[in-house]
């Protein structure tokens, strides 16, 4: 018996039932990942123990040697990683990252542009009900209504408009290539700040799998648990002009004590990204996004955009007469874990929605290729199709169990 399960047992069971279950689906929600193990021993380890507000070698606490080195290794890692002038590797999350960078470059009421959520974008970058849509005026963009692609044209046309003090690019739900060269020429050409948010794509671009914001963004913020299949949390990186405000911007701006574990974890997780297999293995979530984009419109579904560049694509419903919550509620009884997705201009309310969002990274880190990345998409094909049907939607069950059980999580 080890010592959660003799300390606390409802605990220990509702973890050993989490880690079962995520051994048994199939995982596509796109924002999801499997952290490695040395990334789960790095969180969980003593270092949670350790108050360390400040900075390596300016801290608010005495005992901060050896957290130092943990921070300044993440810090030199990622700048490596990213080939960028300045990182700080605290934020919690990649919503604190966003605020670090408002909070460093705006005042309350000035304008931000960002990408509307119901298209694609993110709460974060102006959502009314959002911090960012609160304490700032944001203006929106949009897609091409047609094309349900980023319009340039557009947005610069807003963007001469409204005057944003900032301009955001990047998404949660986009699966096409973002140039952040023609957003740098909109935001020079307003005299506006560029934020580059790739908390979904930035495992990508560390292998040079998309383009990199480097060299046209003042600031990019990501996550660390997506693509880059690291601990949860965030990170800022910016213009060497940028590294002082945006330092205090975290700390003492808008949080204190950082999680030393999680910026350990954030270490091990660049070092892990700097190997050669990385590359490999972001390509093969990439081939098995497009594999699977195809494999759907073959059956007959509508695929936002008319297919992916990237690591997620979104599945437009409405062909098949289903809606975006039942289909995710169906997939979840037969074992397959999606997250329901607006469609650009939407009909439905943004909790029932029209569409489904379908990410690969998960079932990338498991080993799965193109082979098993086609077999997904016909099972959930056959779920949907067949969901009034308990006989075929247990025979569903059934294979998706013996396709995991094929492709175990090493955690």
């Amino acid at each position: 018996m080890n010592q959660l399960q003799k300390t606390d047992p409802e605990i220990y069971t509702i973890i050993e039932q989490e880690k079962k279950r995520q051994q048994k689906q199939i995982n596509l929600i796109a924002s999801e990942n499997y952290a490695s193990k040395a990334i789960l021993e790095a969180t969980g380890s003593v270092l949670t123990n350790k108050y360390a507000e400040g900075y390596p070698g300016k801290r608010y606490y005495a005992g901060c040697e050896h957290v130092d080195s943990a921070e300044q290794l993440a810090i030199e890692r990622c700048k490596k990683l990213f080939s960028v002038h300045h990182a700080n590797v605290q934020p919690h999350s990649g919503s604190q990252a966003n605020m670090g960078v408002m909070f460093a470059a705006l005042k309350p009421g000035d304008t931000i542009l960002g990408m509307s959520l119901a298209e694609g974008g993110h709460l974060t970058h102006g959502h009314p009900i959002n911090f960012s849509g609160v304490f700032y005026n944001n203006v929106q963009y949009k897609v091409h209504p047609e094309t349900n692609m980023l319009d340039y044209d557009e947005i610069e046309k807003i963007a001469l408009e409204c005057k944003p003090k900032l301009i955001i690019a990047g998404a949660s739900a986009y699966s096409r290539i973002i140039d952040f060269e023609k957003f740098a020429y909109i935001a020079k050409k307003v005299k506006a700040l560029l934020l580059a948010d790739i908390a979904h794509i930035a495992g990508l671009i560390a292998a040079n799998m998309h383009p990199t914001p480097v060299g046209h963004a003042d600031f990019i913020t990501s996550t660390t648990h997506k693509t880059l299949r690291g601990p949860r949390g965030g990170l800022i990186m910016c213009r060497k002009e940028w590294a002082e405000k945006i330092d205090k911007a975290i700390m003492p701006g808008i949080q204190g004590g950082p999680f030393m574990n999680v910026i350990a974890a954030k270490a091990v997780c660049f070092k892990e990204a700097l190997q050669p297999n990385f590359k490999e293995y972001q390509q093969q979530i990439i081939k098995n996004a497009k594999v699977m984009a195809q494999e759907f419109i073959a059956l007959g579904y509508d695929i936002v955009t008319g297919g992916t560049d990237n690591h997620l694509f979104i599945v437009d419903l409405r062909t098949k007469n289903i809606n975006g919550r039942l289909a995710e509620q169906i997939l979840e009884k037969v074992g397959i874990t999606v997250s329901r997705s607006c469609i650009p201009f939407d009909p439905q309310k943004p909790w029932i929605t029209s569409g489904i969002r379908i990410g690969t990274p998960a079932i990338t880190t498991r080993g799965m290729q193109e082979e098993q990345a086609k077999e997904i998409v016909r099972l959930i094909d056959e779920a949907l199709q067949s969901h009034d049907n308990e006989k075929t939607l247990h025979s569903v069950t059934l294979k998706i169990t013996k396709l995991a059980k094929k492709h175990p999580i090493y955690c």
